[in-house]
């Protein structure tokens, strides 16, 4: 599939690239996040969340919501699934990496998306970039070989367990953790995951 440019029109309805604060040290700090050959997913990471360059992030990035600042690393290179969140998210590149994108808007009647929608995006590294949170997006894919690192900016409190059993009906059997909303591939074998991406499980 074409991989687009953050510079090109079509990303607009996805996200903005994130130019108010500077995220030097976080990128710093993030050389020494492991990078496994699988990815991995923290959601919140002192070190990182403890850097004076995070109460900028709050500030400029969330109006002084409570964030959590973590990573998600290694080398992927397939959709497998979707999520959406009730926020924007802001993502770091700290390597090339590539972003699958759709919109919420398109999820059709019964939950179901179509992954022939799907857009792809590269982020270069050291480029920071909010994605809104009517976009739907997931682990990012590798832009070369050996993998990525990625930092992951969310309200505070984000992909946590969930306090409660979500709904057998509606938008909420979509509820896999506080404020996530997963639709997966079914090739993806995502437990407990409903299914409702229709189409090729796209890989790049």
């Amino acid at each position: 599939m074409e991989i687009q440019k953050l510079t090109d029109t079509s990303f607009g309805k996805y996200g903005k690239v994130v130019t108010e604060f500077s995220f030097d040290k976080i990128l710093k700090e993030m050389e020494h996040t492991p990078l496994p050959k699988d990815v991995v997913y923290v959601p919140s990471v002192e070190e990182l969340e403890a850097l004076p360059e995070a109460a900028e992030v709050c500030r400029k990035g969330f109006g002084g919501l409570p964030v959590q600042i973590g990573y998600c690393n290694g080398d992927n290179h397939k959709l497998n699934a979707l999520e959406y969140h009730r926020s924007s998210e802001i993502d770091i590149a700290a390597d090339d990496l590539i972003l699958l994108l759709g919109c919420q808007q398109d999820i059709e009647q019964g939950d179901i998306y179509d992954t022939s929608r799907v857009e792809a995006f590269l982020v270069p590294a050291g480029t920071a970039v909010e994605l809104y949170a009517t976009t739907l997006h997931y682990a990012p894919c590798s832009a070369k070989e050996g993998g990525f690192r990625c930092v992951i900016i969310l309200p505070k409190g984000t992909n946590e367990e969930l306090p409660f059993r979500p709904a057998a009906e509606g938008e909420n059997r979509l509820l896999t953790a506080v404020n996530k909303w997963l639709i997966a591939h079914e090739e993806a074998g995502i437990e407990g995951a409903f299914c409702g991406l229709k189409g090729e499980n796209i890989m790049v």
